[in-house]
């Protein structure tokens, strides 16, 4: 029997360290830091995100997680997030996944979920 996407991600904790080496990536990434370093100044408002994203993670991989947060049309309405945004986004997410030493079939399965949520998020 093969391993689910969170299993392969590393589960909950595997997941938390993706995110938060994505976190950081976003804010040394001039493209779309200034979305995110405002952040730095709210550390508990990034807490929750970073946490609703591990549960939006591990939900949408196979795991236990139970997401409690907004759908992404809501999360995102009115940021008005550009295409290429989204793409130096990925390309963070990417980075954070080949530091974990995710493997490449793990990485085209999380490559599929971000596309097929690329709509709900780009120019909302």
């Amino acid at each position: 029997m093969s391993k689910t996407l969170y299993e392969r991600l590393g589960g909950k904790e595997g997941i938390t360290k993706i995110v938060d080496d994505t976190v950081d990536a976003h804010m040394n990434n001039p493209a779309i830091n200034a979305r995110f370093l405002p952040f730095k100044e709210k550390p508990e408002q990034l807490a929750i995100i970073k946490k609703h994203t591990i549960d939006f993670f591990s939900a949408g991989s196979g795991g236990p997680a139970n997401y409690s947060g907004k759908d992404m049309v809501t999360t995102h309405t009115g940021m008005n997030i550009s295409p290429s945004e989204y793409m130096h986004v990925m390309d963070d997410i990417f980075a954070a996944l080949d530091k974990n030493s995710i493997s490449e079939d793990s990485k085209k399965d999380v490559l599929a979920i971000l596309w097929s949520l690329k709509d709900m998020i780009i120019s909302k």
